[in-house]
């Protein structure tokens, strides 16, 4: 099942804002937690959440476009 492009796009923002938020010193211990918390955030295979993670540039960038997307300067339409 795929998860449509605007909660793929939720996901991948807000767990980019929890990690900027939370500044943890393991960031994979705590994504990982993070994603096993949240129960939407599942639909969205951990591997790939954190390729695109790994991949933030610097700034003000949210990402949009589902799987195929990228990150986009400004902030995101929807927290």
């Amino acid at each position: 099942m795929s998860t449509p492009d605007g909660l793929f796009d939720t996901i991948v923002n807000r767990a980019d804002g929890f990690l900027r938020i939370s500044r943890p010193t393991n960031r994979l211990e705590a994504l990982h937690i993070w994603h096993a918390r949240t129960r939407f955030a599942r639909r969205v295979p951990l591997e790939v959440l954190v390729r695109i993670l790994d991949a933030r540039p610097a700034g003000e960038v949210h990402w949009s476009g589902g799987l195929q997307g990228s990150w986009q300067p400004g902030t995101a339409r929807f927290p």
